[in-house]
């Protein structure tokens, strides 16, 4: 009998509560459980205020679950336990593992496209000659060869998100989280962006979490994942 294959992204019990004030809190996730396949693109969807870009921040390590007031919280990415990780360990296993794509883009200004793509790469370790490399074969790969001198001021909001893609190739990031990545863009922009995240898989293999509320993005998601009130519904 061939044994499952370990998921890329496991959580169980995961739970967060923002304390606005000593009276005042908000539970954004109340006990999620989720399992996202190496290889998947999976779509988080809900209201606003459901909990989804909560539940990405905990799956991207810029968040950590809370351990009180339930069972313990488990997160394991690629069959690794992360939940006792030391913040300098988790700050590491980012930069070498998972590639971010925001709806606000996060570009540096005052950086070109070569030099934002770059820059990933330099977090993780690679020497700044390699990154510049392979920010120019990345930039190329998304079609922005001829952009890669531009600072974002520079560019249109459907390629600073492109640039912010191909940072994820330039690393061959094995995890991409996008929250809201086509929120400031047309259709056309949209139907690029979601084109570029299908090469993502089809070409390095990436797993992809999109929390998003278009129609569109779920349409090329292989599952949506629906959350209601800080607990997955589907």
């Amino acid at each position: 009998m061939m044994e499952a294959a370990t998921p890329l992204l496991e959580g169980r019990n995961l739970r967060k509560t923002y304390r606005l004030s000593r009276r005042n809190q908000v539970k954004a996730l109340r006990g999620v459980e989720i399992r996202i396949e190496p290889g998947e693109m999976v779509a988080l969807m809900g209201p606003s205020g459901s909990g989804k870009s909560t539940l990405m921040h905990i799956l991207g390590l810029l968040h950590s679950p809370d351990e009180e007031d339930g069972p313990p919280a488990e997160l394991s990415i690629a069959g690794v336990d992360v939940t006792s990780m030391s913040e300098r360990t988790r700050t590491r296993m980012r930069a070498d593992t998972m590639g971010f794509v925001f709806q606000s883009y996060n570009l540096v200004p005052t950086l070109t496209a070569a030099e934002n793509v770059a820059l990933a790469g330099e977090y993780a370790g690679t020497g700044r000659r390699e990154a510049m490399s392979a920010a120019s074969e990345a930039l190329g790969w998304v079609g922005l060869a001829e952009r890669a001198g531009h600072r974002p001021m520079e560019l249109s909001g459907g390629e600073q998100q492109r640039v912010a893609i191909a940072a994820a190739a330039a690393r061959r990031a094995p995890l991409v989280l996008a929250d809201e990545p086509t929120a400031e863009l047309d259709e056309r922009n949209e139907a690029i962006v979601l084109d570029e995240f299908r090469r993502l898989r089809a070409d390095f293999g990436a797993t992809v979490v999109v929390v998003t509320h278009s129609p569109a993005v779920a349409a090329s998601a292989d599952r949506v994942v629906e959350i209601r009130d800080g607990r997955v519904v589907v």
